[in-house]
């Protein structure tokens, strides 16, 4: 690899031949750029996907979702995995092309703009950063309901799960892999229970709650606008693949192990869904679910006490602090992985970008997004949280997707129709979130592309851009 120069001069916002600016394929050198160490392979990629999509989307996601389009959630399911496989496939071909942290990100470098990519990225830190708050505040909600704790200690709480989890993620992947891989096996076996009990105990689901089949509960929402917005609120509770993607630099035979990894998690996680869905709709009505849902963050733990199966409620309770932790841990991962390339590239100041040489791991990137999320416990509405979230990631996806029908047709492993699927299908359904919702993303586009415009003027009023090395 060789150190390169880029050509003084503002680049143009039209894409070059092959959908790659002068300087997209290029990383900023110096002594701060050390690369991460491959120390993950296909197996705990895999939990770490699954330790990021089996979380907040399963515990909370489906009551929301259910509100919006009544039993015809299970179809928004099927729906939300087909779009998340396209994405999920892009996702891979572009991480084992081009294996380095920071995701979408630096894909958009690489083959749109640096424009764009920093959109990619903003909107990943933005949508990943409130989600990871939400499930702070959804574990922090469970232990408040210990009498002698009480409501009013959920803040503090949270924020302690926060600092505990910065912690350990600093500490260093292999430790946090560790963690995950402990985190997602209880809330595996925790969920396994929760479907055998409902399909073989005695109150197991009963066919007349799916009856009528699209019956959204919001007296504002026609069938087919639910069942879009369902689409697209289950959607987001599949886009922990992403989390593989973003952690490429660190995983072993990346050309091979990453698309198995995130073709293994959005399987496992798909099965998962549908069951958990089937019972828990088949059990308690859709307006239950999304009542339990907004109220307590605890949709499941309803069904569980319906289904009258010794210790399966408290094991659910187990089951969904888990797997929040694991969302927790994974979206630090993977956010500190996205401030370090935005870091790497001066998008961010450089101190984001230096490895700490015990741990390997980008502490100071560690530390900015355990504080970004720290600050955002204070968030409010869940569906409000969760529907930002669904925009956001949607954008994030239309940009990966577009990535790939720049790349090179010899670099692509699958066809471009997956991608130009994939695009499609995520511009509409992020379209059909609540319009405040989707207005406030606008917005923050906007703001993300202000910064990055002063960013560049600052940079080039410096003498120029950084220094940066070919990928």
């Amino acid at each position: 690899m060789s150190d390169d120069l880029v050509p003084p001069g503002a680049p143009g916002i039209e894409l070059a031949p092959q959908g790659i600016p002068e300087s997209a394929e290029i990383l900023p050198s110096g002594p701060s750029h050390v690369p991460l160490k491959r120390v993950v392979g296909v197996g705990g990629a895999t939990m770490m996907g699954l330790g990021s999509i089996v979380g907040t989307g399963i515990f909370v996601s489906l009551g929301l979702a259910a509100g919006s389009a009544g039993p015809a959630v299970l179809l928004a399911i099927a729906v939300a995995s087909l779009v998340a496989v396209c994405n999920g496939l892009s996702s891979a071909q572009l991480a084992a092309a081009h294996p380095v942290s920071g995701g979408t990100y630096e894909y958009g470098y690489r083959w749109l703009h640096p424009l764009l990519g920093f959109v990619a990225g903003w909107m990943f830190l933005c949508a990943k950063a409130a989600s990871a708050a939400t499930a702070a505040l959804g574990i922090a909600g469970h232990v408040a309901q210990v009498p002698s704790i009480g409501p009013e200690a959920t803040v503090g709480i949270a924020l302690a799960l926060v600092a505990g989890l910065t912690g350990i993620v600093a500490a260093g992947l292999r430790i946090s892999s560790a963690a995950n891989t402990v985190f997602v096996s209880v809330t595996l076996a925790a969920l396994a229970l929760f479907i055998g009990a409902g399909l073989f105990s005695g109150g197991g689901p009963e066919p007349e709650r799916f009856r009528p089949f699209f019956a959204p509960i919001s007296s504002a929402a026609t069938p087919l606008g639910g069942f879009l917005q369902a689409c697209a609120l289950m959607f987001v509770a599949f886009t922990g693949y992403g989390r593989v993607a973003t952690l490429g630099e660190e995983i072993v035979e990346p050309a091979r192990n990453i698309p198995r990894a995130v073709v293994s998690t959005l399987a496992v996680s798909a099965a998962l869904y549908l069951g958990v869905a089937f019972v828990a709709l088949g059990t308690a009505s859709a307006a239950e679910l999304e009542q339990a849902a907004r109220r307590t963050g605890t949709p499941l733990e309803l069904v569980a006490d319906r289904l009258h199966v010794p210790g399966l409620t408290p094991l659910v309770e187990v089951g969904a602090v888990t797997a929040m932790l694991g969302v927790m841990l994974n979206l630090l991962l993977g956010l500190s992985r996205v401030v370090l390339a935005m870091g790497r590239r001066r998008d961010l100041p450089g101190l984001f970008s230096i490895l700490d040489g015990r741990s390997a791991s980008p502490v100071a990137a560690i530390l900015l997004v355990g504080g970004l999320i720290g600050g955002l416990v204070l968030v409010g509405d869940v569906k409000t949280t969760w529907s930002f979230s669904a925009f956001t990631v949607l954008i994030y996806y239309s940009l990966t997707n577009l990535c790939v029908l720049r790349m090179p047709r010899a670099e692509r492993r699958y066809s471009g129709a997956l991608a130009a699927f994939g695009l499609a299908a995520c511009l509409f359904l992020a379209f059909w979130i609540d319009r405040r919702v989707w207005l406030v993303g606008l917005g923050f586009i906007a703001a993300g592309a202000a910064w990055w415009w002063v960013a560049e003027q600052v940079r080039r009023r410096r003498g120029g851009e950084a220094p940066l090395r070919s990928s």
